[in-house]
């Protein structure tokens, strides 16, 4: 399986801009540049795409593992919190720290916590980042 997405730029690093897209076109030239990244202004930029898809992956691990296990969650939330901070000249993404709340009827916090550590460890997005991964994770 190959997922796509393409990216769009014109212009210099910081008054520069671009759009990037999707094959499935949830992104459909989306906006881009310096201010989107570093600065508020409207529009995405890449650290967020990954916690999107870190939160993403791990939220869905996790529900296999659960499943698996058998049990069924009514809820799952998670956020993905991702470091961006200076390297050099240029930039590197340090951390990216996982916070979980759940509901998942008739589970103790200990197997919780142990299916929630697997689901981390095995999420394929947590594998391909290079970078300092926590997870915070509990049961509401």
């Amino acid at each position: 399986m190959i997922r796509k997405a393409t990216a769009f730029w014109h212009g210099t690093g910081r008054d520069g801009s671009g759009h990037l897209s999707s094959e499935s076109g949830v992104l459909a030239e989306t906006p881009y540049s310096f201010k989107t990244r570093f600065e508020n202004e409207k529009g995405t930029n890449p650290e967020e795409l990954i916690a999107a898809a870190h939160a993403g992956c791990f939220t869905m691990a996790l529900a296999f593992g659960l499943q698996l296990a058998g049990f069924t969650p009514t809820e799952l939330s998670t956020e993905a919190a991702v470091t961006l901070e200076p390297e050099g000249k240029g930039f590197k993404i340090s951390k990216s720290a996982l916070t979980l709340r759940a509901k998942v009827p008739n589970l103790d916090e200990a197997g919780f916590a142990r299916i929630a550590g697997e689901a981390e460890t095995n999420c394929p997005v947590s594998k391909v980042l290079n970078a300092a991964i926590t997870l915070d994770a509990k049961l509401i």
